[in-house]
């Protein structure tokens, strides 16, 4: 089973009980709010999740848990969208309670994906898209050494309002060199 080990934190398999825990578990920042607020969704859901993940996995995806190293889940992160031809790829990250986020977290699996994806599965780029107003993905993706190359302006629209989508991205040569 793979297991990719930080500091704090560690990587490994979702199995479907850490599905469940993560889709209860969930809690909207209305205040620093990063994505569409999904409503309506039942639990059940989490099983479709579950599924889904298990259909990408290795093949489109690779997408982990993120726990603490006393075992507890925390979020998900994944590389997405992997394009063996063209090397490339584009990583998500969802920390599920309010308490978890800007600690850190989510800096230390991004990094831990970075590495497994550069350096094992021989990615070259990987992209990463947020919100303008999420400041704290924006600081650590550019912590991480993503370089901002464009922006769609007001290319999402929720809670009445239109936001710009900000696009990064890092290359396996600005990883490796940053190293």
């Amino acid at each position: 089973m793979l297991k990719l080990q930080g500091e704090r934190i560690y990587l490994s398999v979702l199995e479907r009980k850490d599905c469940k825990e993560l889709w209860e578990s969930f809690e909207y920042d209305f205040e620093n709010p990063s994505e569409p607020l999904n409503i309506g969704h039942s639990v059940e859901k989490a099983d479709d999740w579950f599924n889904e993940i298990q259909k990408l996995q290795g093949n489109k995806n690779v997408r982990l848990g993120i726990f603490l190293n006393d075992g507890t889940v925390i979020g998900d992160v994944a590389l997405q969208d992997i394009d063996c031809q063209n090397r490339s790829c584009t990583i998500g990250l969802g920390l599920h309670k309010i308490e978890n986020r800007n600690k850190g977290y989510g800096t230390e699996a991004v990094k831990l994906m970075l590495d497994y994806g550069f350096n094992h599965l021989g990615i070259e780029r990987i992209s990463a898209n947020t919100l303008e107003i999420n400041n704290f993905a924006r600081k650590s993706l550019e912590k991480l050494g993503f370089v901002l190359e464009g922006r769609e302006r007001e290319a999402v629209y929720f809670g009445g309002k239109k936001y710009d989508k900000h696009n990064y991205a890092i290359l396996a040569s600005e990883y490796k060199s940053a190293k």
